[in-house]
């Protein structure tokens, strides 16, 4: 239980980072700018996905998936 909450402090401190990141114009972005915010992203997927929130999160896509995939145009 203690990785948990470890993993959960270090979530919500990527994700604050993210969001500030997000908010900056896109055109004062260079490329390293970039491909560091798809570093930090990456990141912070692995260490929500054991969670139940990104547990929920990979029910609830795996389920829209299918159900688009169904569909018939």
């Amino acid at each position: 239980m203690g990785g948990l909450i470890v993993t959960l402090d270090v979530t919500l401190i990527l994700g604050f980072v993210i969001f500030l990141r997000l908010q900056r114009r896109t055109q004062a972005r260079s490329r390293v700018d970039e491909r560091m915010t798809v570093f930090i992203v990456l990141v912070f997927g692995v260490l929500i996905a054991p969670t139940e929130f990104g547990k929920w999160i990979l029910s609830t896509l795996s389920s829209m998936i299918t159900s688009v995939n169904g569909m018939r145009l």
